[in-house]
């Protein structure tokens, strides 16, 4: 005989979430949403205060900066917030940044 648990179902919830969010086509939302929060959080006040605009389009993340020093200072350093960003995304969200 089957024991009854009074746990709800954790996975089949994160199932239906899951599927919830494919359905109604709302990852890459959440993916900016993410994104956001990483580089305001990783990055800092510093470089978010020069930010003026984040979009991430078909795996290019497109980064609108006011300091012209700060766009070339970042890009040198492209490669690493290109892998910092995928590892806090747990996969591969974003394939290529650009500046402006």
């Amino acid at each position: 005989m089957k024991k009854e648990s009074n746990k709800p179902d954790y996975e089949s919830a994160k199932e239906v979430v899951h599927q919830f969010i494919q359905e109604h086509r709302l990852q890459n939302g959440l993916d900016n949403i993410d994104i956001h929060r990483f580089w305001r959080q990783e990055l800092g006040p510093v470089i978010d205060k020069y930010t003026r605009h984040l979009s991430l389009q078909k795996g290019t993340l497109y980064v609108e900066l006011s300091s012209a020093p700060l766009r070339n200072e970042l890009s040198y350093g492209k490669e690493k917030i290109l892998r910092l960003l995928n590892q806090a995304m747990q996969r591969e969200v974003v394939k290529k940044i650009v500046f402006r």
